[in-house]
């Protein structure tokens, strides 16, 4: 299939359960995000069945990309070899048609205690105490819709006081930095190998009237400042490689934030983050997905 330049390719899929989550950090990952569709359907047979969810996994990648596009067709194909997933729906849409149908599957929504994520197109009435984060994602990764930035938002609302520093490893649409100022840290620092995810969070920060300082670059490349929180939400193998980075990145006496985790990569990030320094994470879950927390001991007088 080929387009023009200004076109994008639209991948869905309807999936639920475990693989649901596999191929939707697959399509966050390597595709233009990931968006949830629920639909109700009927049995064809029987007018009386009441109707029941049928979930919808979409991703929309532009056509030019043809190196991302391979990454999740080949993604799918080795996830077909552990789930039962059936085979992708895959269209072209001209940039005007993505953009009405991207933005169709995102609503205001509140996350954690006091975040209420709103989509720049949409408004929304807040309630006291909210703290509103206008999100354009564009094709980074980070809507607020995965589990997995919700569980850091939520370790976010615990640990970030004002004052204090933090930095965002892999900060895609810049949501949990964003959130991390709004919270009242003092300085933020967001970074992500993604070019596209840096300006996405350039500008979504702009938007956001927040001040943070936004470059290309991994945990590898902080040097040796340190920071109060540190939040990485990574994949769990990244995660293992940069442990070391992560601990040297997290100042004496802070937390660093994981997430990105499968209930099962969880052991092996663990023993990663107490093998660098840390003590022994505590975790949190929301379906198949975990965060862990980490405390960096104080240093010896």
């Amino acid at each position: 299939m080929t387009g023009q330049s200004g076109d994008y390719i639209e991948i869905s899929l309807p999936i639920d359960g475990e693989a649901a989550e596999a191929v939707s950090e697959l399509f966050e990952r390597h595709g233009g995000g990931a968006v949830i569709e629920t639909r109700m359907i009927s049995g064809p047979d029987d007018a009386d069945e009441l109707p029941r969810p049928e979930h919808w996994i979409r991703t929309y990648i532009p056509a030019r990309d043809v190196e991302a596009r391979a990454r999740v067709e080949e993604g799918l194909w080795h996830l077909s070899q552990i789930y039962p997933i059936p085979e992708a729906s895959v269209r072209t849409l001209s940039e005007a048609n993505w953009a009405e149908a991207w933005k169709s599957h995102f609503t205001p929504q509140r996350v954690a205690q006091h975040f209420l994520i709103v989509p720049t197109w949409l408004e929304a009435q807040p309630l006291p105490g909210d703290r509103v984060i206008r999100l354009d994602p564009g094709m980074a990764f980070g809507t607020g819709l995965h589990p997995t930035t919700r569980l850091c938002l939520a370790a976010l609302e615990n640990f970030v006081t004002p004052g204090c520093t933090v930095l965002d490893v892999g900060s895609g649409s810049g949501i949990l930095a964003i959130g991390a100022a709004l919270l009242g840290a003092e300085r933020v620092v967001a970074i992500d190998i993604s070019p596209d995810a840096v300006r996405t969070t350039i500008d979504n920060a702009e938007l956001n009237g927040v001040d943070l300082e936004v470059s290309i670059g991994s945990a590898g490349d902080v040097g040796d400042e340190e920071f109060d929180v540190v939040v990485a939400n990574l994949l769990a193998p990244t995660i293992v490689d940069a442990a070391d980075e992560l601990h040297r990145s997290t100042a004496s006496g802070g937390r660093l934030i994981a997430s990105g985790i499968l209930g099962v990569q969880v052991p092996s990030v663990i023993e990663a983050l107490t093998e660098a320094g840390f003590m022994s994470p505590i975790e949190d879950s929301e379906g198949d997905w975990s965060a862990l927390i980490a405390l960096r001991p104080e240093r010896a007088a």
